[in-house]
């Protein structure tokens, strides 16, 4: 009896997460950056500690990024097209052992940037510079496995380092809910990709180093609190 209660209980979470994670049929192109995430402060931070850990999640779950692939088309997780290449190939790749990663989301605007667009190469300098880490490129599809209940509208950029498709463009990954089923997608990780100042990222808390407060311009330094 309680093996078949058991199997239930996995029957239904799998019925649960594919009507969650459905979203064929929505067009890539709509996706990219057109819909602009849920709004985050914007009040620039002083150093890491001002960001509190966002969300912990596991890495190194599966025995290969084959598996994780297979089990994002169980789900119904759709994949757009760049990137399901980048998850196909040979520099994505996946822990071999299971681990517990603090995530953080931040936009340009809390690192302390304050024009209109910011180059995606100057977001990953400065994060840095506060004593955040890229992520993974595992916990793009680690993240949208995990983040079931995320809100309508948001789009969350992977603070990577890119992965070159097969004709050599360089892509990032973005976990989406963009109205019709979450989604996992890919866009432009050149360095000079410009990024609007409200995007958000999925950085790494870093363990190894301490904080560090980041010098920032006057004008941005009057917006802080005292």
């Amino acid at each position: 009896m309680a093996s078949m209660v058991c199997a239930g209980c996995v029957f239904l979470f799998a019925t649960t997460a594919s009507a969650q994670c459905a979203a064929r049929d929505v067009p890539e192109n709509q996706l990219k950056l057109k819909t602009r995430s849920v709004p985050a402060p914007q009040r620039p931070i002083r150093s890491a500690d001002d960001i509190a850990t966002w969300k912990t999640i596991k890495i190194g779950t599966f025995a290969g990024p084959i598996r994780l692939r297979n089990v994002l088309a169980d789900m119904g997780c759709n994949v757009g097209g760049q990137a399901a290449e980048i998850l196909a190939r040979p520099a994505f790749t996946v822990s071999s052992q299971e681990t517990d990663v603090e995530l953080v989301v931040v936009s340009p605007a809390q690192l302390g940037f304050t024009f209109d667009a910011v180059a995606l190469a100057d977001v990953y300098a400065r994060a840095r510079q506060f004593g955040f880490e890229l992520a993974a490129a595992e916990i793009g599809p680690q993240l949208r496995i995990q983040y079931l209940d995320q809100p309508m509208g948001e789009f969350l950029i992977i603070g990577m380092e890119p992965i070159n498709t097969w004709s050599g463009e360089p892509i990032v990954l973005n976990v989406a809910n963009g109205g019709a089923g979450l989604i996992l997608i890919g866009q432009n990780g050149r360095a000079e990709a410009e990024i609007p100042m409200t995007s958000r990222f999925v950085l790494a808390r870093s363990h190894k180093l301490e904080p560090k407060a980041v010098r920032v311009d006057d004008a941005t330094a009057a917006l802080l609190p005292r």
